[in-house]
């Protein structure tokens, strides 16, 4: 079964968001690690003034992270998907978050314009078409020094963590998807991990995007050695043409 993409894997999102959050409960420390994983955009606390772009923000679970850790910054949550905006904007939330229905490269035609503070990407780039795009238009987003936070399955290369994440895969979300009627959807999932960059391709992807400062940084728990966040920062304008010389 070839990955799914664009338009095909906004519906598949669409028609498992009911279900969505049920199956991240059964994922230990998922919304721990989105905290820790927006902690590490090293922004200060509680972020008053700051504006903070959450691009695929799904049902909510990183725009949670994000408020929970700078709950005076303004949040613009992006999704492809509306069934998962949906979800989202229902949830009870402690602070004004806008939710903007638009893939990244429409950005701009939905009303959302930089410069923002930091950008977070949660489990987006490996089910992108163009990744590269995609951190480009993150760059463009950012104001000089912007931080960006990539949190995302990026296995480690040892054959123990992809054999980790195959055995939780086949062995218990994808029986539970199946039987919920997503199983396209999750079996995609499965396969997007497997067939994605490392590690430290991610970050060496992200380098290549223009970022400095850029560090992959492992997460604990089961997740170790699946699941990483990669953090950078965008050049002061000084410095970006310095380089281009």
């Amino acid at each position: 079964m070839p990955l799914l993409r664009d338009a095909d894997l906004a519906a598949a999102f669409d028609r498992a968001a009911d279900h969505y959050d049920l199956l991240l409960a059964a994922n230990p420390g998922h919304h721990t690690q989105l905290r820790r994983s927006a902690r590490r955009l090293g922004l200060r606390t509680p972020g008053t003034g700051l504006r903070v772009l959450d691009l695929g923000c799904g049902t909510g679970g990183s725009t949670a992270a994000l408020a929970a850790v700078l709950p005076g910054a303004d949040i613009t949550a992006v999704d492809a998907s509306a069934g998962m905006l949906r979800r989202a904007a229902r949830r009870s939330w402690p602070c004004p978050v806008r939710f903007v229905h638009a893939p990244v490269e429409r950005l701009a035609e939905a009303g959302v314009h930089g410069p923002f503070d930091a950008v977070f990407a949660a489990y987006l780039l490996r089910n992108t078409a163009d990744p590269d795009a995609v951190l480009a238009h993150a760059h463009r987003l950012l104001a000089p020094h912007g931080r960006l936070a990539v949190h995302e399955y990026a296995l480690s290369g040892r054959p123990a963590h992809r054999a980790v994440w195959s055995a939780v895969c086949g062995g218990l979300v994808l029986p539970v998807a199946t039987l919920l009627g997503d199983g396209p959807l999750y079996r995609h999932l499965w396969r997007s991990v497997a067939t994605f960059d490392t590690a430290g391709q991610l970050g060496r992807r992200v380098r290549r995007a223009g970022f400095e400062r850029v560090r992959v940084l492992p997460l604990p728990g089961w997740q170790t050695g699946i699941t990483h966040t990669v953090v950078g920062r965008r050049p002061s304008a000084a410095a970006a043409e310095g380089a281009g010389r």
